[in-house]
């Protein structure tokens, strides 16, 4: 990739400050280099403190990481916020919409726009789900939209996260910590707040509550304990909730409810924010083996018992098959045309696609339809003949679960080195929330960025870091 393509967001093209970014270099240049650095080092020390820390899989469990954070914000302007705000709400408003009309009359498959086999034979799809009314209508009451920037006005959407999108604690403690460290910073410039978000989460999901509710609705967090990776998340935000943290073995179905063990017995719980995936959810319909879920929960939420979030089977909204037909979704459900873009995808279950593929492996990223988190993906201008080769007899082998895009070139924003500021690659997930009558979308989200020179890649299980996302009163 020309590096003189890249589009970096405090220098624009042209090494022309941009307007976002003006009263931060100001500041930024009459500070002394060392103060920044012992600030750095501070930052990771009260990260190492908070416990903000994700285990990588497949490694050691004495091998629990840091996630890099830099002190240097990704700042973008209350006008460009708008823009993206209008796009997101248009893409979630849309996917809540396909999400009713695949469990119910399958109208999108029905006029053509999308291929049958794609939703009957796609392994994300619940036919447990079929019929069900979810309270408030609501399928994905929590949303991270992926989105890269490749140009001054130029977004696009690079996944959907319908199912358990992860990340938030990151950009509230990032936050927390630019906040202590900095508090000059934000007197000078005027930054949307973010520290709303639990607040919003609960009210949000208690508006989601189920009929079976009286009174105040209770909400808990479901998580599979204290080895999953985003297990600091799970508590960290049943924490800032007020709700309780529960594990599967902590609930029983009683009454026809599902109820939480407590000091003075069992209490019915109305809203679970699930972070444990469909399979495990409940050993009597889906995997017999978990240990995770709650025996019985599907039946409870079919009856009306409880409100499961993120709703049970809006995994095929993140298939990535799926996200490639997300513009007609959006047109057929909304009668817009999307204000975000997809990249571009090539299907590799289609054996014309797949033939292209095979040909410009080189010059392609390859991903796994249902995969996450950086793995099981080739990126192939930085890859080696070796990996090209081993992902070809994959893409021979099974090509219906792979999607290809081309490489884009990604903005950068500086991050703090030795040598100053230096520009490297940087992705962002913006949180949305969903409940019956509103969309909440978190001024910024979170930036996660390559912290090798170079790299495309900003998964934290990948090397990547964070950085705090700014969002200006414009």
């Amino acid at each position: 990739m020309d590096e003189n393509q890249i589009f970096d967001e405090m220098w624009g093209r042209t090494e022309t400050l941009r307007p976002p970014y003006s009263m931060f270099k100001e500041w930024f240049d009459g500070e002394d280099p060392s103060r920044l650095r012992a600030k750095q080092r501070e930052a990771e020390e009260l990260f190492r403190l908070t416990g903000i820390t994700f285990n990588v899989y497949g490694r050691a469990e004495a091998e629990e990481r840091l996630i890099p954070f830099d002190i240097v914000p990704r700042i973008i302007s209350g006008l460009e916020w708008q823009r993206l705000s209008r796009g997101i709400e248009q893409r979630v408003r849309a996917i809540n919409a396909f999400l009713y009309d695949i469990y119910h009359k399958q109208e999108i498959v029905k006029a053509g726009r999308i291929p049958e086999h794609m939703i009957s034979q796609n392994e994300a799809f619940l036919p447990h789900m079929v019929g069900v009314n979810p309270p408030g209508g609501v399928y994905t009451h929590i949303v991270g939209i992926d989105l890269v920037r490749t140009d001054d006005n130029q977004f696009y959407v690079l996944e959907d996260n319908a199912r358990t999108p992860s990340g938030v604690s990151y950009m509230l403690e990032n936050r927390e910590t630019m906040l202590q460290m900095f508090p000059e910073l934000f007197a000078n410039n005027r930054v949307k707040p973010v520290e709303t978000y639990p607040t919003n989460l609960r009210r949000s999901l208690a508006a989601c509550a189920p009929p079976a509710t009286t009174g105040n609705p209770t909400v808990a967090v479901l998580t599979p304990g204290i080895f999953n990776s985003a297990y600091f998340e799970h508590s960290f935000l049943a924490d800032q909730m007020g709700a309780e943290l529960v594990e599967g073995h902590d609930l029983r179905v009683v009454d026809g409810r599902v109820a939480m063990r407590t000091t003075e017995g069992y209490k019915p719980i109305d809203v679970l924010y699930r972070r444990v995936d469909d399979d495990f959810l409940d050993p009597l319909n889906f995997n017999p083996e978990s240990q995770l879920g709650v025996p019985g929960i599907m039946d409870v939420y079919r009856a009306g018992g409880i409100t499961i979030a993120n709703t049970p089977g809006t995994g095929i909204a993140d298939d990535k098959a799926i996200y490639s037909y997300m513009p007609e979704i959006v047109e057929f459900y909304t009668g817009e045309r999307p204000l975000l873009e997809n990249v571009p995808t090539y299907r590799c279950s289609e054996p014309d696609a797949l033939a292209y593929v095979l040909d410009n492996l080189s010059e392609l990223v390859v991903k796994e339809v249902h995969g996450s988190g950086g793995y099981g993906m080739l990126i192939g201008p930085t890859a080696t003949k070796k990996d090209i080769a081993a992902f070809r007899k994959k893409l021979k082998a099974r090509p219906g679960n792979y999607i290809a895009q081309p490489t884009l070139a990604l903005s950068t924003v500086p991050v703090f080195s030795r040598a100053g500021l230096s520009p490297r690659h940087v992705d962002l997930r913006p949180f949305v929330l969903v409940s019956p009558d509103k969309i909440d979308i978190t001024p910024g989200g979170l930036t996660r960025v390559a912290l090798k020179k170079g790299s495309l890649v900003v998964n934290s299980s990948q090397g990547g870091g964070t950085k705090d996302t700014w969002v200006l009163e414009d």
